[in-house]
């Protein structure tokens, strides 16, 4: 561990270092900023594996928190009156003129839609990651080809990488500098980031690289280039530049006109982190239900929580990274992690590092807002289709036919021999599958939940399309059960008798989990829902982790347990309604 700090903060280090101890990811920093500073940071683990620890100037690649960075810099255009953001995107990027609207005669997408992830397109996680380094020229022809809609434009919240490529090249046209360096000068330089960019300094000696988790251990992920993707996720940082970009936000709100050093005005700043549209797209289901509500703004989120209020931050998922900033505006207090593996979880680090700060202050906030339910999402015939696809696909692997149905970042986040693998462990656990007799479920028209069923059981398979026409699928993934009298299939059954009443508590390693808080949680579920029975597979590789749904007989759940796979003893555990 490394430490950089104005004031000691050692019941939070042991915090960070056991989430960092249970392996999710090689290295990670963090750092609290209180009072427009940076008070504490530390490091944990690797940079670089068998390197140095990483620490507040470790510089990381911080993928979609990148998107307040393009928001601040369309904000700054129009504080400027060189652009208004109920004006069609289309006006600034011309091939947009082309596209054929979402509803016959519908609107054009606006920026604010854009901003506020309302356009109408399609989640497109995680096939805008790999776009990162997409040259402008080909970008210009994707666009010229036409999209394909999820929604009309205005109608509902849908999370869009491609949207905010877009905004980087109206932050282009408007202003007449390349968008990386418009950001640079207008933005990153005034605030004295000086180690934060869209292209990592060569040969610098205090860059963590990125790694995937693979069966053989960590693999390192490629640092993709510069390219059109860059506004939605292409920024290198580190803790302590980042604490300064949330010290600003904060600051918005502080009494007078906020920071006048700021380059973006106080009252831009707060109009970012207003409540838009509601969102909830980072606040996984949870039981007891927390009341919790998020809400997106200007590539920033909301989430008024009823017992300490309002949080704004954003999250950074990508191939090799993953990253988190939230901060309470009641007491101006945030917490960043980055870390260096695909996707890591920071957004349950920054959450359980922020509650901890505020229960020692014992600050609180407002209350949570009401919205109106979302609209029921229809599969389009190339989602129903692709399904289809991909079970014939699971039942009998052809690598030409996956290739004509995938994109291709699912060959490069997870090898066709590693999932061919996966397959057979799937088809030894529970028999030669077939679709089982339950109706398909859909998030959005471009995803589908659908499950398989064999003489022992059943597994849950989930798949994305791309916004591309014709659109392909971006992401397959499929729950492997964990082997009858496995190490992690043997905890479950602990776990699921210690809930049901018939059973002890569980061994688990030291530090990993609060027994006592997990037992209430779980005995607060079996009283809701009554005696559980395991039903279908629905997450995890079936060796170190796994999720399973769970039939009441008042309702249904999920259950999802973690190991240590050295000892077997529980890592982790929570019940979701």
């Amino acid at each position: 561990m490394t430490r950089f700090s104005d004031s000691d903060h050692p019941d939070i280090d042991a915090l960070v270092a056991d989430y960092q101890g249970r392996g999710g990811q090689p290295g990670l920093a963090y750092g609290i900023v209180r009072g427009g500073e940076l008070v504490h940071a530390a490091g944990f683990g690797e940079a670089v594996l068998g390197g140095p620890v990483p620490d507040a100037d470790t510089v990381f690649r911080i993928a979609s928190m990148t998107k307040s960075f393009t928001a601040s810099a369309v904000l700054l255009l129009r504080d400027e009156g060189r652009l208004r953001l109920d004006d069609p995107a289309s006006a600034y990027v011309p091939a947009l003129l082309d596209w054929a609207a979402a509803t016959p005669g519908g609107a054009r997408i606006t920026i604010r839609q854009l901003l506020t992830m309302t356009s109408g397109l399609p989640t497109d996680d995680p096939w805008g990651d790999r776009q990162q380094g997409l040259p402008l020229d080909e970008f210009a022809k994707f666009l010229a080809d036409g999209v394909a809609f999820a929604w009309p434009p205005g109608t509902r919240f849908e999370y869009s990488n491609l949207g905010y490529a877009i905004l980087g090249l109206i932050v282009t046209a408007v202003s007449g500098a390349p968008y990386k360096d418009f950001v640079r000068d207008r933005l990153m330089n005034p605030l004295g980031m000086t180690r934060s960019g869209y292209e990592p300094e060569a040969g610098d000696p205090n860059l963590a690289l990125g790694y995937r988790r693979a069966s053989s251990g960590w693999v390192e992920v490629p640092f993709d280039p510069y390219g059109a993707f860059a506004p939605m996720g292409g920024v290198y940082t580190c803790v302590r530049d980042l604490a300064r970009w949330v010290a600003g936000f904060g600051a918005a709100f502080s009494a007078g006109d906020g920071d006048g050093h700021h380059p973006l005005a106080a009252a831009s700043r707060r109009e970012m982190q207003l409540p838009a549209v509601p969102a909830g797209w980072d606040r996984p289901a949870s039981f007891p239900p927390a009341g919790a509500v998020t809400s997106y703004g200007f590539g920033l989120s909301a989430t008024d929580e009823p017992a300490i209020g309002r949080i704004i931050g954003h999250g950074g998922g990508y191939p090799g990274f993953g990253s988190y900033m939230r901060w309470h505006l009641a007491t101006g207090t945030g917490v960043v992690a980055l870390a260096n593996s695909t996707y890591a979880r920071m957004s349950v680090l920054t959450g359980q590092v922020l509650r901890a700060i505020l229960r020692t202050d014992q600050g609180d906030g407002g209350a949570s807002a009401a919205y109106p339910l979302a609209p029921v999402a229809v599969p389009w015939p190339q989602t129903l289709a692709a399904r289809d696809a991909v079970t014939k696909l699971l039942t009998s692997w052809d690598d030409a036919e996956a290739d004509r149905l995938f994109s291709p970042n699912v060959a490069l986040d997870a090898p066709y021999p590693e999932r061919r693998a996966a397959i057979a462990r799937v088809r030894e656990r529970i028999g030669e599958f077939r679709a089982a007799d339950r109706a398909a479920e859909h998030d959005t028209p471009a995803h589908c939940r659908w499950w398989l069923a064999g003489e022992h059981g059943s597994v849950q398979v989930e798949i994305l399309l791309t916004p591309e026409r014709p659109p392909l699928v971006q992401s397959v993934v499929l729950a492997v059960p964990p082997e009858p009298g496995s190490p992690l299939r043997a905890m479950l059954d602990t776990v699921l008798a210690w809930m049901n009443g018939t059973g002890p508590a569980p061994a688990a390693g030291a530090g990993s989990v609060d027994l006592g808080l997990l037992g209430r949680r779980l005995r607060s579920a079996a009283a809701w829902a009554g005696r559980c029975e395991p039903g279908a597979w629905t997450d995890g590789d079936g060796a170190g982790g796994t999720t399973v749904e769970l039939t009441g007989e008042h309702a249904t759940l999920a259950l999802t347990v973690t190991i240590d796979r050295s000892t077997g003893h529980l890592r982790s555990a929570d019940i979701t309604a």
